[in-house]
């Protein structure tokens, strides 16, 4: 493995690969490296600029904590989160399409009643949920574990604030018998993902705006039945056409009802105008 040159450099690192006792690692490190050798080959990368990638992926992963995950916002900007999701996910044409998860889920989010408020004092105008969860015969899935989270009027997800006292706009609920589940939230907004970080920074090197369309993250779980990660996106919005993420399907974009000051759905009175969504999940069965 003497006198390597910018030719024999990548047939000697696959070579070293030739013990590796996992398959499929070997497989997917061997693609990794021929594609970033060719592709290095490819533009004539200086050194300063290897570099420069170096300390942007550095400083991507210095911005990681519990809070904030970096890199999910890199993979979701590079189209590597939507394309993923789209090798990994083909359902049949009635399941629900699954989209991006996001770096603002949290583990352990509150569980709450069938018609709890998950908003639990975010701001923004009332929002009231009716969803039913299917399989792909129609039948109810019952009990159903649904995580819910959104961000606030002003576009930030409560793990971006501090010194709150307990979580906003997040909950998990449980389908009834009949497959249904409804709750109270806070009208989703568009928003710019981070850009304080090295992404955001990406973002405006390329000319790129950070925003996202107005929407609710839902992540459904039964048994006997795929893992669905999705967004419910609100009609009309203004980046509908160029999510930063790439994450709209037209079969996820919802109907929010917009209705005068009065009764609601769940039998109080709003002095508000306030919104209602209906929308029905259909899971895709595994494998």
């Amino acid at each position: 493995m003497r006198n390597i040159d910018e030719h024999s450099i990548t047939p000697a690192v696959l070579e070293s690969f030739a013990q590796c006792s996992d398959p499929r690692l070997r497989e997917v490190l061997s693609a990794l490296v021929q594609h970033l050798h060719d592709f290095a080959r490819e533009v004539k990368l200086s050194e300063p600029e290897w570099m420069a990638a170096i300390e942007f992926l550095t400083a991507t992963g210095q911005l990681c904590n519990d809070q904030r995950q970096e890199f999910i916002l890199l993979s979701d900007v590079l189209g590597m989160s939507m394309l993923t999701v789209a090798l990994n996910h083909a359902k049949r044409p009635e399941a629900t399409e699954a989209t991006v998860f996001g770096p603002f889920h949290v583990h352990g989010a509150p569980e709450l009643p069938l018609g709890g408020d998950m908003g639990a004092g975010a701001a923004g105008e009332p929002l009231f949920v009716n969803v039913t969860v299917k399989g792909p015969d129609g039948q109810p899935v019952a009990h159903a574990q649904m995580d819910v989270w959104e961000a606030d009027a002003e576009g930030f997800y409560d793990v971006q604030r501090e010194g709150l006292p307990a979580a906003q706009g997040r909950a998990v609920f449980r389908t009834d018998a009949q497959g249904g589940a409804h709750f109270k939230a806070v009208l989703p907004v568009g928003y710019p993902i981070p850009t304080d970080g090295p992404v955001g920074r990406l973002l405006q090197a390329t000319g790129r705006h950070p925003w996202r369309p107005a929407h609710l993250h839902f992540m459904i779980q039964a048994p006997g039945y795929e893992t669905l990660v999705t967004h419910i996106f609100r009609d009309g919005d203004t980046y509908l056409d160029s999510d930063a993420v790439f994450g709209v399907r037209n079969s996820l974009i919802g109907d929010f009802q917009e209705h005068p000051a009065g009764a609601t759905p769940d039998g109080d009175t709003s002095a508000t105008p306030f919104h209602t969504l209906r929308y029905d999940f259909v899971l895709e069965p595994s494998a």
